[in-house]
């Protein structure tokens, strides 16, 4: 399909005069480009309008031509994109599942050549044409099926990356690498004839032991949250690797600042618990994603609340992968003390390891939405049900 005609200054003037357009709304209206298709301009406008602030880049940037509206939901968000860059550089890298282009751009800026491939090749063409308005001289594009164009360029690359999306056929209630395309567990014998090294994205329900059940040569695995949501999982392949396999949890908040925890695959066999002190940690869902409970009271010299609570304790304020509280007070979860401290009060609620949803909560103790204040509903590890009341750090 031809997207050229996207480019041209009345169209390209239409779109930007209408990105805060109800595209519904204007879908619905008389096409004042009769020559031209409607429903594609309708979705560049929208497509826009959802990379303003997931990509900021390719929103601002004349000239760009957006891929359909789920391809931008589905593609990584730029703070994710550029984390990868600070984990490999070389001289080349090939993309084999290049979608819209986020990622090999960024690669662009770490390697000296990245090789961009796509399937779909209307996608693969909007790729070439916005890697000229973004100055990405350096990305080649190619289209068709990857592992075919890795086979027939028959060239070593010094990394291969690989995102590979679920079947829409699949079946399976657990989520396993097999069941994605490309099926990487069955091609990584011929990966490993172009490269040593591979950087594969997953989605975060991958379980962690399974994908390392489908995998040979993990070296290490980043779980990646952005702004405490848990994003994506990393994986790095190195053919030969044989050693103790290394786990790194990071967030990256809004100004794109990191905050790392370093581990390994086997938790702690035990920890100390603790009565609620002076501060309360809950750590950041990238870090939770490790399963290093235990471990994480221990690296820090915290106390764990509840072997299943994963919040923890101590007297003094020390770094933490995670959120900070001051505890202000700590509630016996009795009728008396609730009516008390929270009939009509705004509080932000948590909840961890408590049998009633935060809705239920709100409901039955009539408690507001909103405020300074924070509730954790939790049980420590005498089996008591407690509420701390607290300030966040």
């Amino acid at each position: 399909m031809d997207l050229s005609f996207i480019l041209l200054p009345e169209i390209q003037k239409f779109i930007n005069e209408n990105l805060n357009t109800d595209v519904q709304k204007l879908a619905l209206k008389k096409n004042p480009f009769p020559e031209y298709d409607w429903k594609i301009i309708i979705n560049q406008i929208h497509a826009k309008q959802k990379a303003q602030y997931k990509l900021p880049t390719w929103f601002e940037t004349e000239n760009i031509i957006f891929p359909s509206v789920l391809s931008i939901e589905q593609t990584s968000s730029e703070p994710l994109a550029k984390f990868k860059t600070s984990l490999i550089s070389g001289e080349r890298l090939i993309d084999l599942t290049g979608g819209f282009g986020i990622d090999a751009y960024y690669f662009s800026k770490q390697f000296k050549e990245v090789y961009h491939c796509e399937f779909n090749e209307d996608l693969s063409d909007i790729v070439k044409s916005n890697a000229r308005f973004l100055q990405s001289q350096n990305i080649k594009t190619f289209k068709g099926d990857s592992l075919e164009i890795l086979k027939n360029l028959n060239q070593t690359f010094d990394w291969i990356y690989i995102d590979p999306a679920r079947r829409s056929d699949s079946k399976q209630k657990v989520f396993l690498l097999k069941d994605c395309t490309p099926n990487v567990p069955e091609n990584l014998e011929e990966y490993f004839k172009y490269s040593n090294q591979i950087l594969i994205k997953s989605a975060p329900i991958l379980d962690i032991s399974a994908g390392i059940n489908e995998l040979e040569f993990v070296k290490k695995i980043y779980i990646i949250s952005l702004e405490n949501e848990v994003k994506e999982l990393l994986w790095i392949l190195e053919k030969g690797f044989k050693q103790k396999i290394e786990l790194e949890a990071v967030n990256i908040n809004k100004t794109e600042d990191y905050k790392i925890y370093k581990t390994t695959l086997e938790d702690d066999s035990f920890c100390d618990f603790s009565q609620p002190k002076n501060y309360l940690y809950e750590p950041f869902s990238s870090v939770m994603k490790t399963g290093n409970f235990n471990k994480i009271a221990n690296d820090f010299n915290l106390g764990k609340l509840h072997q299943h609570s994963h919040l923890y304790t101590n007297d003094d304020l020390i770094d933490f992968p995670g959120r900070r509280f001051k505890i202000e007070s700590i509630i016996p979860y009795q009728k008396k003390e609730m009516k008390a401290v929270f009939e009509n009060q705004k509080y932000n609620i948590t909840i961890r390891n408590f049998p009633i949803s935060v809705e239920e909560l709100r409901k039955k103790w009539k408690i507001k939405d909103g405020g300074s204040k924070f509730a954790f509903f939790t049980t420590n590890f005498q089996n008591e049900k407690i509420v701390l009341i607290c300030n966040k750090i």
